[in-house]
């Protein structure tokens, strides 16, 4: 089973929700390796009307009759490259600079040809990047800048009957983050606890081992008690009682 399987629910040695009570169970302090992430921004835009050429078309030995429908295309990695980056330091805004960059992003793009055959190629788009971000002083460790992209076709049309391109409108993630390599010291409970993976099986038994032994009572519905009359709840003698 996985860390999250029901069948390992309450395994404390299993990462999972913590509550004020389990920070006592820390066991140490641990020096990691991991890329600290300074600063990070995201950007999201609709593009209309990009020119995207297929280089690689990966059916080379079959031939498409023209003209081309386009079907979609889509990014084939979350991990843009990046040309041509200039970080320039910002004098009026210490610890920040202007950083420009060219962010590619390899396409896998679908087409389909007049007599209805379906094909595919790859391809590659440039959206440049000019933004501000907190840089950190120069240190013995180098810091990065890194991308993380996302992005898909929303509709294109064939536009060239010499190369394989088509006229789409896009919508583009792209996330730039500055990162170093640093030894991290965090609290920790200890090594993770592997559990074993859990089989896919149509165990329908277990939804029935999990029924109650004996049908439930039916709970009799409590019965509202009208509060008194304050004027009422005044018992006055009468001269009988008197």
């Amino acid at each position: 089973m996985s860390f999250y399987s029901y069948k390992n629910e309450g395994n404390e040695c299993c990462p999972g929700n913590l509550s004020f009570d389990g920070l006592k169970k820390i066991t140490e302090k641990v020096c990691i390796q991991v890329n600290k992430v300074y600063d990070s921004c995201l950007q999201q835009e609709t593009l209309d009307n990009v020119k995207i050429t297929i280089d690689d078309i990966t059916d080379n030995d079959t031939e498409f009759v023209l003209p081309l429908t386009f079907l979609s295309c889509q990014s084939i990695s979350v991990k843009g490259k990046l040309v041509g980056t200039k970080i320039e330091r910002i004098p009026e805004r210490p610890k920040f600079a202007r950083v420009r960059t060219n962010v590619k992003i390899p396409l896998k793009v679908f087409f389909e040809d007049a007599n209805g055959k379906k094909g595919s190629g790859y391809s590659l788009i440039t959206i440049p990047k000019d933004v501000v971000m907190f840089v950190p002083d120069e240190s013995v460790i180098p810091f990065e800048l890194e991308s993380v992209v996302n992005a898909v076709c929303v509709s294109g049309t064939f536009i060239s009957n010499e190369t394989v391109t088509f006229d789409v409108d896009m919508c583009i993630t792209i996330i730039l983050k500055i990162i170093a390599k640093v030894e991290l010291l965090i609290p920790a409970f200890g090594f993770c606890e592997i559990p074993p993976c859990e089989e896919f099986a149509e165990n329908v038994c277990d939804e029935f081992f999990r029924l109650p032994l004996f049908p439930p009572q039916l709970k009799k519905p409590r019965i509202k008690e009208e509060p008194l009359d304050p004027v009422q709840s005044i018992i006055r003698p009468t001269k009988k009682d008197s």
